[in-house]
C-alpha cells in the first residue's frame, strides 16, 4: 500500500471541496477554481444567507447549474433554514423546483422538509446541514434511518478525537468547514439577533438583517448600529466589518470597546489537513456565499491545490507558505484560529 492509498484508504474516493457561492460570478470563480462542488441558495428566507444582493433566482440557478455541470461540478442548494408553522409553503415550493432543476443535493435542516423531500422526490439526495447541530454519530444515524440522508455538516464545535469518533459509528458522508468565518457556533441554536431586530437568523435566513443596520458618522468615529443597538464605534481609518452582534465591541464593566463575545477570526484548517483525511473526512467546506467572486476564487485555489498536495504527497503533506499568507490577507480579522478542533476542553 502506498502513503497515498493509506492516507485515503485504498478504495477510498478523495475528498470533495465544496466551495460558496453567493452569485453567479462567484460560483463560476469557484468552478473555474477547481471546486468539486458549489453551495448556493435562492434569494428568500429559505436558506441562512439571505441577504440583499446575493444569491439566485431561477434564470441564474439554471445558468449556474449548466455551467457548474458542463465542467463535472455539483451543485448543492442550501435549504437550510427552518419554515414558520403558518407559512411553510416556500420551503415546499423551492424543494419541488430543486428537484426539477436537477440539483445534485438539497442541504436541509429541519426534520419536516425531510419528510417532505422524502415523500414527494425520493431520489433526491439529502444532506444534513450545519443548522441541524447534530454533534455525535447517534443523531446522525437518526436522520439516515428516517430520512435517508448521505451526508452531514458537522458543527464547528467538535475536537479532532470528536470528529474521529463520529466517522467511526456512521456511514453517513462527513463533511467539516475547513476555512472561513466563524460565529458564536452554536449553529442552529443562535438567536442574538433576534433579540434586537425580532427577527430570527434561523426562520429570516439572516443575522443582522440589512434593513436594521444603520452607519453614522459621529465626533466620536463612525458608528454601526442594529435596530438602534450600537455595535461598533470604528476609529478614523479603520476597516469596518458588518455589524453582527456576536462580533460587536462593547462597554461591560471597566472595559470600553472590546470584543466581549468573541474576535473577528477565520477558521483555518490547512495544517490538519492529513490528519482530517485520513479519518475519513468526505469533504471540506469554505465558508463565505457573502463573499465576492475574488475571495471565493483564491481561497478555492489555496485548497484546491493543498488538497490535491495531500493526496498526491500522503504524510509528506505539509501547508506551503504562500498558502498561508493568501488565507492570512482573506481571513476575518486577517488572523486564524484552528477552533474547537484542538480546544483543550470537552
Amino acid at each position: 500500500m502506498s502513503a497515498n492509498d493509506a492516507l485515503i484508504g485504498a478504495h477510498r474516493p478523495a475528498p470533495e471541496l465544496v466551495c460558496p457561492a453567493g452569485s453567479l460570478p462567484a460560483l463560476r470563480a469557484a468552478v473555474d477554481a477547481g471546486a468539486n462542488c458549489v453551495y448556493l441558495g435562492l434569494r428568500d428566507a429559505t436558506n441562512a444567507r439571505n441577504f440583499a444582493g446575493l444569491n439566485f433566482d431561477e434564470p441564474a440557478i439554471l445558468k449556474g447549474i449548466a455551467y457548474a455541470h458542463a465542467r463535472g461540478c455539483k451543485v448543492l442548494l442550501a435549504l437550510n433554514t427552518y419554515p414558520r408553522a403558518s407559512a411553510p409553503e416556500p420551503w415546499h415550493a423551492a424543494l419541488d423546483r430543486a428537484a426539477l432543476w436537477g440539483v445534485d443535493a438539497v442541504i436541509l435542516a429541519d426534520p419536516g422538509l425531510m419528510r417532505y423531500a422524502c415523500n414527494r422526490h425520493p431520489d433526491l439526495r439529502l444532506h444534513l446541514s450545519v443548522q441541524g447541530s447534530a454533534t455525535n454519530h447517534a443523531a446522525i444515524n437518526f436522520y439516515q434511518k428516517q430520512f435517508n440522508i448521505q451526508r452531514a455538516v458537522l458543527p464547528r464545535v467538535l475536537s479532532m478525537e470528536q470528529v474521529k469518533q463520529v466517522i467511526e459509528r456512521t456511514s453517513v458522508e462527513i463533511e467539516v468547514f475547513a476555512f472561513g468565518s466563524l460565529c458564536v457556533m452554536v449553529e442552529g441554536r443562535c438567536a442574538l439577533s433576534s433579540y434586537a431586530t425580532g427577527e430570527s437568523p434561523n426562520t429570516h435566513g439572516v443575522c443582522s438583517p440589512a434593513k436594521f443596520v444603520r452607519w453614522r458618522d459621529t465626533p466620536s468615529g463612525m458608528e454601526s448600529r442594529l435596530n438602534g443597538v450600537l455595535i461598533d464605534r470604528y476609529d478614523p481609518g479603520e476597516k469596518a466589518g458588518y455589524p453582527t452582534l456576536c462580533k460587536g465591541r462593547f462597554n461591560v464593566g471597566d472595559e470600553s470597546n472590546y470584543y466581549a463575545l468573541e474576535e473577528p477570526t477565520s477558521l483555518n484548517t490547512l495544517e490538519l489537513l492529513p490528519q482530517l483525511v485520513k479519518l475519513g473526512v468526505r469533504a471540506f467546506k469554505i465558508e463565505g456565499r457573502q463573499r465576492s467572486p475574488a475571495y471565493v476564487e483564491q481561497v478555492t485555489q489555496v485548497w484546491r491545490d493543498a488538497i490535491d498536495h495531500c493526496v498526491d504527497q500522503g504524510h509528506r503533506y505539509s501547508p506551503k507558505a504562500i498558502w498561508m499568507t493568501v488565507l492570512d490577507q482573506l481571513a476575518e480579522g486577517q488572523q486564524h484560529t484552528l477552533g474547537a478542533y484542538h480546544r483543550p476542553w470537552k
